[in-house]
């Protein structure tokens, strides 16, 4: 059953991925469907990243359901979305349509992540939550050269009916897969923000934004890096994007593995770093086709590398606002997505060479791999009981819920107010945890 439950969080990413990806390739047939501009109908792409940023905070007024109960709720928008912009009449309608669609993206990675940990064994709460974010891996693999096909031969249309019908199986597959594994506490709307008066979620934050932005600057503009600075034919940029995907999907695994060894953030820093020599060597040696094509590809798996730590990350800084957190960190990825696109954009604007959509791109890899940096030497390890309280949680066999009482070494600039109100928030989240458990040993005897 845990399995299955993972699957089909897995499942939903994909939707998600498609969903979200496949409108790179639709552009031209938005434009002329509704007599607009490439320009405008890029609005499109724009319409959903502010619907995930602003679904980011949806999750607020739905904190006192059950967890599975705002996983459905947030699959039943994600279907409504797609099913609007197939049959949206009109560009402004689909704009609404795909600003709706993305409502439930950041959210539901926040949720789905705190559903993963809490379905997973002892100790594999992150690979649990890489599993969860392998299907966004694969999305990248297909979402683009499917909806062009689909596009090319039937109608841009076609791919939304797909994705609406896959969204109804996912959520058939999330009311029979996956359990019931009750709600976070409820800390009060003020309670919700209180984590963020630590220093710690804003490094994470400020980390994924960055080190994001980083990679989508080779990764927005993938096909000049790959046919005029590499010299490779057009017709295998697609092949080379499926090999991208497949990186993806193995960095995201491994990097998952690595964090139930050693802890997330310095696994995410260590990958963040190794981005920076990546994309540098990619401006320095990507006239190459080989090293090239070999080197596209490592910086796309630190992508998703990167993303399963970080997400793990804000989940043990952000007691009291789990939910919140979780969701926050996705609208810092697809801020980073954007900026990356804008600033991979400048050397064409300015008539400079491609190698420095890379340089640059290393530049916003290195401001997230110093704030990794500073979380992971400074504050990862005042978060270490939250490990193992992750740990007990995840164990199905018994949990004990022992919070620690013993006195800060360092307050981060804190006021003494505020540490005592993070500590109680951190307290409440035990206090939630082991009534859990109590429920749950009692419905086995």
């Amino acid at each position: 059953m845990v399995i299955k439950g993972l699957i089909a969080l897995s499942f939903g990413t994909l939707g998600l991925g498609i969903a979200e990806y496949v409108a790179m390739g639709l552009l031209p047939y938005w434009a002329k469907d509704f007599d607009v501009s490439i320009a405008q109908s890029g609005h499109a792409i724009s319409a959903y990243a502010v619907g995930v940023a602003v679904g980011a905070f949806v999750t607020i007024v739905m904190r006192k359901m059950k967890l599975k109960s705002i996983l459905i709720s947030l699959i039943l928008v994600h279907i409504l979305g797609n099913v609007l912009t197939a049959f949206a009449p009109t560009f402004e309608t689909m704009l609404g349509a795909r600003f709706i669609a993305g409502l439930p993206h950041g959210a539901y990675f926040g949720v789905g992540s705190i559903i993963a940990q809490r379905l997973a064994a002892k100790g594999k709460g992150t690979s649990a939550v890489a599993i969860m974010v392998a299907g966004m891996t694969v999305a990248n693999i297909f979402g683009v050269p499917l909806g062009t096909a689909l596009a090319h031969s039937m109608s841009w249309r076609s791919i939304f009916y797909i994705v609406t019908v896959w969204g109804l199986l996912v959520l058939l597959s999330a009311i029979l897969w996956i359990r019931d594994v009750g709600k976070v506490k409820d800390t009060g709307l003020k309670g919700q923000f209180l984590f963020l008066r630590h220093p710690a979620p804003w490094l994470v934050l400020a980390a994924t934004m960055f080190g994001n932005a980083g990679i989508f600057c080779m990764h927005s503009y993938i096909s000049p890096i790959l046919t005029d600075y590499a010299m490779l034919p057009l017709q295998s940029v697609s092949v080379i994007m499926a090999a991208m995907g497949v990186s993806m999907v193995i960095a995201n695994l491994v990097s998952g593995r690595l964090c139930d060894r050693y802890t997330p953030g310095k696994v995410a820093f260590v990958c963040q770093f190794m981005t920076i020599f990546i994309l540098l060597a990619i401006s320095a040696f990507g006239t190459n086709p080989v090293a090239c094509i070999i080197l596209v590809c490592l910086a796309a798996g630190m992508l998703f590398a990167i993303s399963s730590p970080e997400q793990v990350s804000i989940l043990r800084c952000a007691p009291g606002g789990l939910l919140l957190g979780a969701s926050m960190v996705q609208a810092a990825f697809n801020l980073g997505n954007a900026m990356g696109a804008y600033v991979g954009g400048v050397p064409f604007d300015y008539d400079m060479s491609i190698a420095y959509v890379t340089i640059f791109g290393a530049v916003l890899a290195a401001i997230g791999a110093y704030a990794l940096f500073l979380y992971f030497t400074k504050h990862e390890s005042y978060f270490a009981d939250l490990k193992e309280a992750e740990e007990d949680e995840n164990n199905q066999d018994g949990i004990s819920m022992a919070p620690s009482t013993a006195a800060p070494s360092h307050d981060f600039g804190m006021s003494n107010q505020a540490l005592s109100e993070y500590h109680a928030a951190r307290a409440a989240e035990y206090a939630e945890l082991a009534e859990q458990e109590k429920h749950r040993q009692q419905d086995k005897s």
